[in-house]
């Protein structure tokens, strides 16, 4: 309980106090919280992978997360699993069809409630530790992976309920955007991590970067560990880290400190 005590204390982001206070105490008490992500794809071969190793493997096997794929052919009512046409106005690339995502979402929408219905594309909200957080502590979500020219709008209109982009440029589908997203929700389930307080020292858990990190051998090619890591006192040690964190926020991502009134 001291090391969460300690962690909380530390916090200056206060944006982000609401949803880690909540999830130290999901940590604490370690509540298994079952989650289900459901994905809609025409290439779910895509996302076969990321998610059947490492974290998210782990994940399922404990029972904290589902998983579904769903291959948007398998639902639609055109032949031959046509699930785009042409853009009304004219101009180059498809649109995915309102019906087939329409269909597919209220059929699973019919067997549970789902907190959020989310569509990757790269005009969303910038996706951030802090919407990793929220989206954490959900229980049930649909992802929507784009192809083409992207989804009728329509279909943004009436059923999506949250926008994500993982970054200013365009990728072929939204599928690998969908994996990134997972994982970033996924490992902080209670559980899922060996250490649980390992995902509260993330980068950006705080708004700021992580320090450095270093492990043995402390002598290595003559390149030393800095000594009060070695020093066995807690609080150097995290008025160092504290420190460091700053440094290289300043250094590196200067527009962290500025957004959340740190900086200038």
């Amino acid at each position: 309980m001291n090391t969460l005590i300690g962690i909380g204390i530390s916090i200056i982001n206060h944006t982000f106090v609401s949803q880690l206070a909540t999830l130290y105490f999901r940590l604490y008490t370690f509540d298994p919280k079952n989650m289900r992500i459901d994905i809609i794809t025409v290439l779910p071969e895509l996302l076969e992978s990321p998610f059947n190793h490492s974290m998210m493997k782990r994940a399922k096997e404990r029972g904290l997360l589902e998983i579904h794929l769903h291959n948007l052919r398998d639902t639609t009512p055109y032949k031959q699993g046509q699930v785009d046409d042409y853009q009304f106005g004219g101009g180059a690339g498809m649109v995915m069809m309102p019906e087939p995502l329409a269909v597919l979402l209220e059929l699973l929408q019919k067997d549970r409630k789902y907190d959020e219905v989310i569509f990757m594309t790269p005009d969303g909200l910038l996706f951030d530790q802090k919407t990793a957080n929220n989206l954490s502590l959900k229980e049930n979500i649909i992802i929507i992976c784009g192809h083409y020219k992207g989804i009728d709008d329509r279909i943004r209109q009436h059923f999506v309920t949250k926008e994500i982009s993982i970054g200013d440029y365009v990728l072929s589908g939204g599928e690998l955007a969908a994996a990134v997203v997972v994982d970033a929700i996924g490992r902080l389930l209670p559980g899922v991590l060996n250490d649980e307080t390992s995902a509260l020292f993330d980068s950006f858990q705080d708004g700021l970067l992580a320090p450095p990190v270093y492990t043995r051998p402390a002598d290595f090619r003559g390149w030393q560990v800095p000594e009060v890591l070695l020093s066995g006192d807690p609080k150097k040690i995290d008025a160092w880290r504290h420190d460091e964190s700053l440094k290289r926020t300043e250094e590196r991502r200067p527009g962290l400190l500025r957004d959340d009134g740190k900086g200038e």
